[in-house]
């Protein structure tokens, strides 16, 4: 059995060990068309009053720190976060100001934590399919070299075959992956900025 068609892919799959990932060459192990930026400034998100020590002070305040990860999990839509904004702030009226800072810098800390976990993860699995990659460039040229020899070895031509169709396999669905989860740092980006001036809006 030989295997032309299954070798072209994996030999298409090989080559991005040599033509590497990074569109940025300053993050070798960023894998997305976004360009790669590392923190979100304050200053890009909010333009509300300066949040002073609520940074440090927001997770002393039990009902900011409970509300908080709700409105941060994606799994919150955007209008049904808008309104447990309204509520809970309308429900302070007196500190009002000092509520909404405290609020907002629970999400810019507890978003910017989502934002690094998920690039990190991405960087991590791309460092994966570097490996990966260059893994399928050898046993591809492994299967070539067992159908040339002569006579070939059929068992073994078939064994390598399969186990390449598996490793292309996995490759390809975690470059799938890659595209998708690429797009949730700019989401998580346009969600605070979206709570933020929400926040702010309750404040004026």
């Amino acid at each position: 059995m030989r295997w032309p068609a299954v070798l072209c892919v994996m030999i298409a799959a090989a080559g991005f060990a040599d033509r590497g990932f990074a569109a940025d060459p300053r993050y070798p192990d960023w894998p997305c068309a976004q360009a790669k930026v590392p923190e979100v400034s304050l200053a890009a998100v909010w333009d509300g009053p300066a949040l002073d020590d609520a940074q440090s002070k927001w997770k002393d305040d039990a009902k900011v720190s409970a509300l908080v990860p709700r409105l941060a999990a994606r799994r919150t839509p955007l209008d049904e976060a808008d309104k447990l904004i309204t509520e809970f702030l309308s429900e302070s009226s007196a500190k009002k100001n000092e509520t909404g800072k405290l609020l907002f810098a629970g999400l810019f800390d507890t978003l910017n934590a989502q934002r690094s976990s998920v690039m990190n993860g991405l960087e991590r699995v791309t460092r994966k399919q570097r490996e990966a990659a260059e893994k399928i460039r050898d046993d591809t040229l492994a299967l070539q070299a067992l159908q040339d020899a002569t006579p070939p070895d059929q068992p073994k031509v078939d064994e390598l075959g399969n186990q390449l169709v598996w490793e292309t396999r996995i490759f390809e669905d975690r470059r799938r992956v890659i595209k998708f989860v690429c797009e949730v740092p700019t989401a998580i980006d346009q969600r605070l900025f979206a709570l933020g001036r929400v926040i702010q809006q309750q404040m004026e």
